[in-house]
Protein backbone atom coordinates (compact mmCIF):
# COMPACT_ATOMS: atom_id res chain seq x y z
CA UNK A 1 0.00 0.00 0.00
CA UNK A 2 1.00 3.87 -0.65
CA UNK A 3 0.55 4.87 2.97
CA UNK A 4 3.36 2.50 3.83
CA UNK A 5 5.67 2.58 1.19
CA UNK A 6 7.23 6.24 0.96
CA UNK A 7 10.26 5.64 -0.49
CA UNK A 8 8.38 5.24 -3.95
CA UNK A 9 8.19 9.14 -3.70
CA UNK A 10 11.64 10.46 -2.70
CA UNK A 11 12.81 12.78 -5.46
CA UNK A 12 9.54 14.22 -6.42
CA UNK A 13 9.29 18.22 -6.86
CA UNK A 14 5.52 18.18 -5.86
CA UNK A 15 3.77 18.61 -2.51
CA UNK A 16 2.80 14.91 -0.91
CA UNK A 17 0.31 14.92 1.64
CA UNK A 18 -1.15 11.74 3.65
CA UNK A 19 -5.00 11.57 4.66
CA UNK A 20 -5.84 15.12 3.26
CA UNK A 21 -9.07 16.89 3.72
CA UNK A 22 -10.56 16.85 0.43
CA UNK A 23 -13.27 19.36 1.44
CA UNK A 24 -10.22 22.24 1.01
CA UNK A 25 -9.94 21.08 -2.03
CA UNK A 26 -14.08 20.76 -3.67
CA UNK A 27 -16.26 23.66 -3.93
CA UNK A 28 -18.62 22.11 -2.05
CA UNK A 29 -16.22 22.82 0.86
CA UNK A 30 -17.58 19.52 2.52
CA UNK A 31 -16.29 15.13 2.06
CA UNK A 32 -13.98 12.91 3.00
CA UNK A 33 -10.14 12.75 3.07
CA UNK A 34 -7.51 11.44 0.19
CA UNK A 35 -5.35 8.60 1.94
CA UNK A 36 -2.44 10.44 -0.42
CA UNK A 37 -2.64 13.80 -1.92
CA UNK A 38 0.07 14.93 -4.60
CA UNK A 39 0.07 18.45 -5.92
CA UNK A 40 2.50 17.90 -8.90
CA UNK A 41 5.32 20.70 -9.39
CA UNK A 42 4.65 20.57 -13.13
CA UNK A 43 3.60 18.35 -15.92
CA UNK A 44 7.11 15.93 -15.48
CA UNK A 45 6.79 16.12 -12.06
CA UNK A 46 2.96 14.88 -12.70
CA UNK A 47 4.69 11.93 -14.86
CA UNK A 48 7.50 10.73 -12.44
CA UNK A 49 4.51 10.93 -9.57
CA UNK A 50 2.81 8.60 -12.00
CA UNK A 51 4.88 6.25 -12.91
CA UNK A 52 6.15 5.48 -9.17
CA UNK A 53 2.66 5.15 -7.91
CA UNK A 54 1.81 1.40 -7.36
CA UNK A 55 -0.40 0.28 -10.78
CA UNK A 56 -2.59 -1.82 -7.92
CA UNK A 57 -3.70 1.61 -6.44
CA UNK A 58 -6.80 3.88 -7.06
CA UNK A 59 -5.67 7.29 -8.87
CA UNK A 60 -8.33 10.32 -8.78
CA UNK A 61 -7.82 13.35 -10.31
CA UNK A 62 -9.35 16.46 -9.32
CA UNK A 63 -8.84 20.51 -11.18
CA UNK A 64 -10.76 22.89 -9.01
CA UNK A 65 -12.98 20.55 -7.44
CA UNK A 66 -16.28 22.53 -9.07
CA UNK A 67 -17.87 19.59 -10.30
CA UNK A 68 -17.35 17.13 -7.91
CA UNK A 69 -19.28 16.07 -4.36
CA UNK A 70 -16.87 13.79 -2.36
CA UNK A 71 -18.74 11.57 0.34
CA UNK A 72 -17.29 11.64 3.81
CA UNK A 73 -15.76 7.56 3.80
CA UNK A 74 -12.90 9.64 1.80
CA UNK A 75 -10.81 8.62 -1.13
CA UNK A 76 -8.76 5.23 -1.51
CA UNK A 77 -5.35 5.58 -3.18
CA UNK A 78 -4.09 8.86 -4.57
CA UNK A 79 -5.42 11.77 -5.46
CA UNK A 80 -3.85 14.38 -7.70
CA UNK A 81 -4.76 17.97 -7.34
CA UNK A 82 -4.62 19.29 -10.87
CA UNK A 83 -4.99 23.10 -10.37
CA UNK A 84 -2.05 25.10 -11.16
CA UNK A 85 -2.43 29.07 -10.89
CA UNK A 86 1.14 29.14 -12.99
CA UNK A 87 0.07 27.02 -15.69
CA UNK A 88 1.18 27.48 -19.07
CA UNK A 89 -0.67 28.90 -22.05
CA UNK A 90 0.62 30.54 -25.47
CA UNK A 91 -0.09 30.60 -28.95
CA UNK A 92 1.52 29.18 -31.81
CA UNK A 93 0.71 28.29 -35.69
CA UNK A 94 -2.54 29.24 -34.88
CA UNK A 95 -3.48 27.65 -32.05
CA UNK A 96 -4.07 28.49 -28.27
CA UNK A 97 -2.03 25.82 -26.06
CA UNK A 98 -3.42 25.59 -22.88
CA UNK A 99 -1.70 23.20 -19.85
CA UNK A 100 -4.37 21.40 -17.72
CA UNK A 101 -3.97 23.38 -14.59
CA UNK A 102 -4.68 26.40 -15.96
CA UNK A 103 -8.47 27.78 -14.69
CA UNK A 104 -10.92 28.01 -17.84
CA UNK A 105 -11.83 31.42 -17.03
CA UNK A 106 -7.56 32.29 -17.48
CA UNK A 107 -7.93 30.50 -20.90
CA UNK A 108 -10.95 32.91 -21.79
CA UNK A 109 -9.03 36.50 -21.00
CA UNK A 110 -5.97 35.14 -22.71
CA UNK A 111 -7.48 33.74 -25.57
CA UNK A 112 -9.60 37.06 -25.92
CA UNK A 113 -6.35 39.02 -25.69
CA UNK A 114 -4.44 37.44 -28.22
CA UNK A 115 -7.61 38.11 -30.67
CA UNK A 116 -9.54 35.07 -30.53
CA UNK A 117 -13.39 34.95 -30.95
CA UNK A 118 -15.95 32.46 -29.44
CA UNK A 119 -13.46 31.27 -26.32
CA UNK A 120 -15.57 33.86 -24.09
CA UNK A 121 -18.08 31.05 -22.83
CA UNK A 122 -14.80 29.54 -20.72
CA UNK A 123 -15.12 32.46 -18.84
CA UNK A 124 -18.29 30.98 -16.89
CA UNK A 125 -16.82 27.75 -16.26
CA UNK A 126 -15.49 28.18 -12.50
CA UNK A 127 -13.00 24.65 -13.43
CA UNK A 128 -9.88 24.20 -14.87
CA UNK A 129 -8.82 23.17 -18.88
CA UNK A 130 -8.55 19.58 -17.89
CA UNK A 131 -11.90 19.26 -15.89
CA UNK A 132 -13.76 21.15 -19.19
CA UNK A 133 -11.87 18.81 -21.39
CA UNK A 134 -13.09 15.44 -19.31
CA UNK A 135 -16.70 16.73 -19.48
CA UNK A 136 -16.88 18.77 -22.51
CA UNK A 137 -18.14 21.14 -19.90
CA UNK A 138 -19.77 24.54 -22.01
CA UNK A 139 -22.67 27.38 -20.99
CA UNK A 140 -23.71 30.50 -22.97
CA UNK A 141 -23.80 28.38 -25.98
CA UNK A 142 -19.98 26.86 -26.30
CA UNK A 143 -18.36 24.16 -25.79
CA UNK A 144 -14.98 22.40 -25.02
CA UNK A 145 -14.73 20.17 -27.69
CA UNK A 146 -15.95 22.14 -29.95
CA UNK A 147 -12.59 23.64 -30.40
CA UNK A 148 -9.90 21.24 -29.64
CA UNK A 149 -7.87 20.67 -31.91
CA UNK A 150 -5.56 17.96 -30.24
CA UNK A 151 -4.83 17.21 -26.67
CA UNK A 152 -1.82 15.56 -24.48
CA UNK A 153 -2.70 12.98 -22.20
CA UNK A 154 -0.32 10.99 -19.34
CA UNK A 155 -1.45 7.29 -19.60
CA UNK A 156 -1.21 5.28 -16.28
CA UNK A 157 2.32 4.02 -16.75
CA UNK A 158 3.81 7.47 -17.23
CA UNK A 159 3.99 7.96 -20.95
CA UNK A 160 2.41 11.59 -22.62
CA UNK A 161 0.61 10.73 -25.71
CA UNK A 162 -0.91 13.11 -28.25
CA UNK A 163 -4.33 12.43 -29.20
CA UNK A 164 -7.00 13.99 -32.02
CA UNK A 165 -10.78 14.26 -31.34
CA UNK A 166 -11.69 11.86 -33.76
CA UNK A 167 -10.13 9.33 -30.92
CA UNK A 168 -12.84 10.50 -28.75
CA UNK A 169 -16.56 10.11 -28.85
CA UNK A 170 -17.67 13.34 -27.66
CA UNK A 171 -21.31 13.95 -26.38
CA UNK A 172 -23.62 16.61 -24.28
CA UNK A 173 -21.13 17.07 -20.63
CA UNK A 174 -20.07 13.35 -21.80
CA UNK A 175 -16.47 12.11 -23.59
CA UNK A 176 -15.01 8.88 -23.58
CA UNK A 177 -12.08 7.07 -25.34
CA UNK A 178 -13.73 5.61 -28.67
CA UNK A 179 -14.23 2.15 -27.88
CA UNK A 180 -13.56 2.25 -24.19
CA UNK A 181 -15.85 2.75 -21.37
CA UNK A 182 -13.26 5.35 -19.83
CA UNK A 183 -11.08 8.58 -20.63
CA UNK A 184 -7.55 5.80 -20.76
CA UNK A 185 -5.35 9.11 -19.28
CA UNK A 186 -5.07 12.34 -17.61
CA UNK A 187 -5.59 15.45 -19.57
CA UNK A 188 -2.71 16.81 -19.29
CA UNK A 189 -2.74 20.15 -22.14
CA UNK A 190 -4.95 21.00 -25.38
CA UNK A 191 -4.41 22.95 -28.21
CA UNK A 192 -7.20 24.92 -29.52
CA UNK A 193 -8.50 26.38 -32.22
CA UNK A 194 -10.54 29.82 -32.00
CA UNK A 195 -11.03 31.48 -34.52
CA UNK A 196 -9.79 35.12 -35.30
CA UNK A 197 -12.06 38.19 -33.56
CA UNK A 198 -11.85 41.47 -32.60
CA UNK A 199 -10.08 41.65 -28.54
CA UNK A 200 -12.01 44.66 -27.39
CA UNK A 201 -14.97 42.60 -28.35
CA UNK A 202 -14.26 39.46 -27.08
CA UNK A 203 -13.46 41.29 -23.44
CA UNK A 204 -16.53 43.20 -23.31
CA UNK A 205 -18.22 39.73 -23.80
CA UNK A 206 -16.77 37.91 -21.30
CA UNK A 207 -17.83 41.23 -19.09
CA UNK A 208 -20.96 40.67 -20.02
CA UNK A 209 -21.10 36.82 -19.39
CA UNK A 210 -19.80 37.54 -16.28
CA UNK A 211 -22.10 39.91 -15.12
CA UNK A 212 -24.89 37.23 -16.05
CA UNK A 213 -23.64 34.56 -13.68
CA UNK A 214 -23.14 36.92 -10.75
CA UNK A 215 -27.05 38.05 -11.47
CA UNK A 216 -28.28 34.63 -11.63
CA UNK A 217 -26.13 32.15 -9.65
CA UNK A 218 -25.52 32.07 -6.21
CA UNK A 219 -21.89 32.46 -6.38
CA UNK A 220 -21.66 33.89 -2.79
CA UNK A 221 -22.21 30.49 -1.43
CA UNK A 222 -20.23 27.43 -1.86
CA UNK A 223 -21.96 25.86 -4.88
CA UNK A 224 -20.74 22.69 -7.73
CA UNK A 225 -22.36 24.90 -10.60
CA UNK A 226 -25.32 22.93 -12.08
CA UNK A 227 -26.42 19.69 -10.20
CA UNK A 228 -28.05 17.88 -13.36
CA UNK A 229 -28.28 17.65 -16.96
CA UNK A 230 -30.39 19.32 -18.94
CA UNK A 231 -32.54 17.23 -20.93
CA UNK A 232 -33.19 17.35 -24.38
CA UNK A 233 -35.33 20.29 -25.32
CA UNK A 234 -35.45 21.55 -21.71
CA UNK A 235 -33.81 22.93 -18.75
CA UNK A 236 -33.57 20.99 -15.20
CA UNK A 237 -34.12 24.44 -13.56
CA UNK A 238 -37.24 24.82 -14.96
CA UNK A 239 -38.17 21.16 -14.55
CA UNK A 240 -37.30 21.56 -10.81
CA UNK A 241 -38.96 25.21 -10.10
CA UNK A 242 -42.01 23.53 -11.36
CA UNK A 243 -42.16 21.28 -8.71
CA UNK A 244 -42.07 24.21 -6.42
CA UNK A 245 -38.25 22.80 -4.93
CA UNK A 246 -36.28 26.08 -5.14
CA UNK A 247 -35.84 26.06 -0.94
CA UNK A 248 -35.94 23.20 -0.30
CA UNK A 249 -33.65 21.67 2.71
CA UNK A 250 -32.27 18.53 3.53
CA UNK A 251 -30.12 19.15 6.96
CA UNK A 252 -27.71 21.56 6.24
CA UNK A 253 -28.16 21.44 2.25
CA UNK A 254 -30.25 23.55 0.54
CA UNK A 255 -32.03 24.02 -2.97
CA UNK A 256 -30.98 27.66 -4.26
CA UNK A 257 -33.98 30.10 -4.24
CA UNK A 258 -31.66 32.37 -7.23
CA UNK A 259 -30.90 29.49 -9.16
CA UNK A 260 -32.95 25.83 -9.12
CA UNK A 261 -30.22 23.77 -10.31
CA UNK A 262 -27.84 24.98 -7.86
CA UNK A 263 -27.42 23.37 -4.16
CA UNK A 264 -25.50 24.70 -1.95
CA UNK A 265 -24.17 24.57 1.72
CA UNK A 266 -24.98 27.95 2.90
CA UNK A 267 -23.28 27.61 6.04
CA UNK A 268 -20.47 25.09 4.85
CA UNK A 269 -21.50 22.83 7.68
CA UNK A 270 -23.47 20.26 5.17
CA UNK A 271 -22.71 16.72 5.08
CA UNK A 272 -22.18 15.30 1.61
CA UNK A 273 -24.78 12.62 2.28
CA UNK A 274 -26.86 15.55 2.60
CA UNK A 275 -26.28 16.99 -0.39
CA UNK A 276 -26.09 13.23 -1.99
CA UNK A 277 -29.39 12.80 -0.33
CA UNK A 278 -31.49 16.13 -2.20
CA UNK A 279 -29.95 15.24 -5.18
CA UNK A 280 -31.61 11.82 -4.86
CA UNK A 281 -34.83 13.39 -3.68
CA UNK A 282 -35.18 15.70 -6.65
CA UNK A 283 -34.64 13.33 -8.88
CA UNK A 284 -37.58 11.11 -7.30
CA UNK A 285 -39.94 14.47 -7.42
CA UNK A 286 -39.40 15.27 -10.46
CA UNK A 287 -40.15 12.12 -12.50
CA UNK A 288 -43.07 11.57 -10.15
CA UNK A 289 -44.36 14.97 -11.27
CA UNK A 290 -42.93 15.54 -15.03
CA UNK A 291 -42.37 11.94 -16.13
CA UNK A 292 -38.32 13.46 -16.67
CA UNK A 293 -35.66 11.66 -14.63
CA UNK A 294 -32.51 14.09 -14.46
CA UNK A 295 -29.44 12.36 -15.11
CA UNK A 296 -26.89 14.32 -12.80
CA UNK A 297 -23.37 16.62 -14.16
CA UNK A 298 -21.49 16.63 -10.87
CA UNK A 299 -19.19 13.71 -10.42
CA UNK A 300 -19.77 11.72 -7.20
CA UNK A 301 -16.72 10.17 -5.72
CA UNK A 302 -15.37 8.48 -2.53
CA UNK A 303 -16.81 5.75 0.45
CA UNK A 304 -19.81 5.70 2.53
CA UNK A 305 -18.91 6.74 6.05
CA UNK A 306 -19.17 4.05 8.09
Amino acid sequence: MIMSEPFHFIGLRGVLKRDEPLARHVSWRCGGRADLAYFPADRDDLAAFVRRLPESEPLTVIGLGSNLLVREGGVRGAVILMHSPGGVLAVADGLVYAEAGVAAPKLARFAASHGCAEAEFLAGIPGTVGGALAMNAGCYGGETWNYVARIEVLTREGEFAVRTPAEYSIGYRSVRRAGDPGLDGIFTAAWFRFPLGDSTAARARITELLAKRIATQPLNLPNTGSVFRNPPGDHAARLIESCNLKGFCIGEARLSEKHANFIVNPEGKAKSSDIETLIEHVRHVVAAKTGVTLETEVQIIGEVAK
